[in-house]
C-alpha cells in the first residue's frame, strides 16, 4: 500500500508542471484573443483613424505610407498632368489630374479680380489641415494653382445619384446616412472652434451651394472643399461678419442674414447688421434632412432629432445650440437608436 501511495504521489508532482503549463498557455492565448477582439470588436472606429497627420506642411493620402513635403511651383509645372475640367466655381476652375500616376484635383484661378479670395481660400486650406478638410498636396502663388486630392464621387450635391448606385445600396441606410449628418456637423463645430478661432461658412445662402461646398470620399465620409469665404468672428473683439453684400433672401439662411427694415427701405450693404456663428447652426437642420433622405428609418431619426433641430431654429441667435452640442445629440441618438456604424463597412467601399 506504502508503495502504491508513494507512486501516486510521484505521479502527481510530474503532472503538475505539466497541466499548469497547459492552464498557462491556455490563458495566455484567450488573453491574446481577448486584446485581438477587443481591437477589431470593441473598437471599430480605431482602425479608420488611421496614421497619425502629417506636420505642417507635409501631406499624406491614399495609400502613402510616409508624409510628402507640400509640393513646390517648380514640381507642380513639372510633374502634374492636367486632363479635364471636373468643375467652375466664381473663383477657380478644377481640373481632374495626374500627378506621379495619381488621381489629383487641380485648381486654377478663373480672373484676377477673384485673386483676394483665391488666397484666402490657400491660406485657410494650409492652416486647417485636419481629417475634416480636403488635403492640399502644393500650391503655386506666381501661377495661381493649388492642388489638392480628388475625390471621385465629388461634391455632396451629387449624394443621391451616387447612393442610387446598385454598388452603394449597402450604405444607403439611415445610420450611413446620420453618419454623414455628424461628419457634416463635426465641420461646423471644427471651423466654430478652429486653430484661428471662430470662421463662418459663409458660402452657404442655399442648399445647393452649400452644398457644393463639400465632398464625399470614397470611404464614405464627407470633408470640406472650399473655403473661399471663411470670415472670422471674434466675440471678446466685437468682431462680426456678413456674408456678401447683396440682399439676401428665404428661409435657408438665418433670420438675422435678411435685411431688417423692411420693402420700403433700398437695401444697403452698410446700413445691414453684422452677425456670428450661429448662422452656420440655423442652417444644419435642413441640410441634415437632406444627408437623411428617405430611406428606411429617416424619418424615426428626424422625430429624434426635433428638438435639438427646433433649438437650431430659434429666431434669437444666441439661444441656438452650439455645433458641439448637437454632434453630442446626433451621437446619443445614432446609439440608442442602433449602435455606430462598423468602420469595416466604410472600409470596404
Amino acid at each position: 500500500v506504502g508503495q502504491h501511495h508513494g507512486n501516486r504521489q510521484g505521479l502527481t508532482h510530474r503532472e503538475v508542471p505539466r497541466a499548469l503549463g497547459l492552464l498557462l498557455t491556455m490563458a495566455l492565448m484567450n488573453a491574446l484573443l481577448y486584446l485581438c477582439l477587443d481591437q477589431f470588436v470593441s473598437s471599430p472606429r480605431r482602425a479608420s483613424e488611421g496614421p497619425r497627420p502629417c506636420p505642417y506642411g507635409y501631406f499624406r493620402m491614399g495609400q502613402m505610407r510616409n508624409c510628402s513635403p507640400w509640393l513646390s511651383c517648380q514640381e507642380l509645372r513639372a510633374e502634374v498632368r492636367q486632363l479635364k475640367c471636373v468643375g467652375e466655381g466664381a473663383v477657380k476652375r478644377v481640373f481632374l489630374s495626374e500627378w506621379k500616376e495619381r488621381k489629383v484635383a487641380l485648381s486654377r484661378l478663373t480672373s484676377l479680380e477673384m485673386k483676394a479670395d483665391f488666397l484666402h481660400g490657400l491660406q485657410m486650406l494650409k492652416s486647417l489641415q485636419s481629417k475634416h478638410i480636403v488635403t492640399l498636396l502644393g500650391y503655386c502663388e506666381e501661377d495661381n494653382t493649388i492642388l489638392t486630392e480628388y475625390h471621385p464621387l465629388g461634391s455632396l450635391s451629387n449624394l443621391e445619384e451616387t447612393l442610387n448606385l446598385s454598388k452603394y445600396q449597402n450604405v444607403n441606410t439611415w445610420q450611413h446616412r446620420l453618419q454623414l449628418a455628424m461628419d457634416y456637423v463635426g465641420i461646423i463645430n471644427y471651423l466654430h472652434r478652429s486653430p484661428l478661432g471662430t470662421l463662418v461658412m459663409c458660402d452657404s445662402n442655399d442648399l445647393p451651394k452649400t452644398l457644393s461646398q463639400y465632398l464625399l470620399t470614397s470611404n464614405f465620409s464627407i470633408v470640406a472643399n472650399d473655403l473661399d469665404a471663411l470670415p472670422l468672428v471674434n466675440h471678446s473683439a466685437g468682431v462680426f461678419v456678413k456674408c456678401g453684400h447683396r440682399e439676401l433672401h428665404g428661409d435657408f439662411v438665418a433670420p438675422e442674414q435678411l435685411w431688417p427694415y423692411g420693402e420700403h427701405v433700398p437695401f444697403h450693404d452698410d446700413l445691414m447688421p453684422s452677425y456670428d456663428e450661429k448662422i452656420d447652426i440655423w442652417k444644419i437642420p435642413d441640410v441634415s434632412s437632406f444627408l437623411l433622405g428617405h430611406v428606411e428609418g429617416s424619418d424615426m431619426v428626424r422625430f429624434h432629432l426635433f428638438d435639438i433641430h427646433k433649438a437650431c431654429k430659434s429666431q434669437i441667435p444666441a439661444e441656438r445650440p452650439t455645433a458641439r452640442d448637437i454632434l453630442d445629440t446626433y451621437q446619443k441618438v445614432l446609439n440608442s437608436l442602433g449602435g455606430p456604424v462598423p468602420s469595416q463597412t466604410r472600409e470596404m467601399l
